[in-house]
C-alpha cells in the first residue's frame, strides 16, 4: 500500500490507463476489462485490475491538475512498479482547425506549472512522451482507421483565467489544446526513468465555445477507449 493507494503488492499492472474521473476508470472496467476487480478506492479513486484480450492491465483515476496526477503517477511508477502510465482524457482545442471528438496523441506536453521545477529541479517547460507507448499509438490507429492528431499540448494549472487570448506558451509551442495533466505525468516519467504517453479527445472548441454534451461525453470517448486498449494488447 502506498500513501493514496491501497492496493495490495501485485495487485497493480505493469500498464496502467489513468483517466482523471473515477467513474470514466469504473466504465473502462465494467464494459471493456474481462474479470475486472476492484483493487483501491481510497478517497474514492477508483483502480481496476484485469484483463483486455488476454492482456493484463490496471485501469485507474488521476484527479484533475498536476498534483494530483502527480501523486498517483509516482506512486503508481515507484510503489507499485508500473512501467507503462497512459493517461486518457479530455481537452479543450487551442484551433478551429481541430473538430469535436478529434483524438490527439500527445507529443509534447508544455506547461508554467512549477511542478517538475519543485519536484525535481526541473527547470525546462517542456517534456516528451517516454517509451514505445506513443508510436504504438500511432500505429495502432493507422490500423483501426482512426485519424489522429499528433503535437504538443498546454498543461495548465488554471482552468479560469481573467485575462483574454492564449497563453505566451501557448503561442511559444504552437499547442493544439489545453489539458492539465500530461506535464506531471511526463515529468515523473523522465524522473523515474519510465515510460509515458497521454491520449486526449477534443471536447470542446475554446475559440467558438462548442463543446460535447454530458449526453454525447460517454459515447464521444469510445473511440479512445478502444484504441487505448488496442494499442496496449500489443505492448
Amino acid at each position: 500500500m502506498s500513501v493514496h493507494i491501497s492496493a495490495k503488492p501485485g495487485e497493480i499492472e505493469k500498464i496502467v490507463l489513468l483517466a482523471g474521473d473515477p467513474l470514466r476508470a469504473k466504465y473502462i472496467a465494467d464494459n471493456f476489462l474481462e474479470k475486472p476487480r476492484l483493487v483501491s478506492s481510497t478517497r474514492n479513486i477508483y483502480f481496476f485490475t484485469g484483463t483486455y484480450k488476454g492482456k493484463a492491465l490496471t485501469v485507474g483515476a488521476s484527479g484533475m491538475g498536476c498534483p494530483s496526477i502527480g501523486i498517483y503517477s509516482y506512486e503508481l511508477y515507484s510503489e507499485y512498479e508500473a512501467d507503462c502510465i497512459i493517461r486518457i482524457g479530455t481537452c479543450g482545442a487551442y484551433t478551429q482547425k481541430l473538430k469535436l471528438f478529434d483524438l490527439i496523441n500527445t507529443d509534447v506536453a508544455v506547461s508554467e506549472s512549477t511542478y517538475a521545477e519543485c519536484a525535481f529541479g526541473y527547470t525546462k517547460d517542456s517534456f516528451k512522451h517516454r517509451g514505445d507507448a506513443y508510436d504504438i499509438i500511432n500505429a495502432t490507429a493507422t490500423e483501426l482507421k482512426l485519424e489522429l492528431k499528433n503535437g504538443p499540448i498546454h498543461s495548465g494549472d488554471v482552468f479560469y483565467r481573467a485575462g483574454k487570448g492564449k497563453p505566451a506558451i501557448v503561442k511559444k509551442y504552437k499547442c493544439l489544446a489545453a489539458e492539465m495533466e500530461a506535464f506531471a505525468l511526463f515529468a515523473n516519467a523522465r524522473y523515474l526513468k519510465k515510460d509515458a504517453a497521454t491520449l486526449l479527445t477534443v471536447s470542446d472548441i475554446i475559440p467558438t465555445h462548442e463543446k460535447i454534451s454530458a449526453d454525447e461525453r460517454e459515447k464521444a470517448l469510445l473511440p479512445m477507449m478502444n484504441l487505448v486498449l488496442e494499442s496496449v494488447v500489443k505492448m
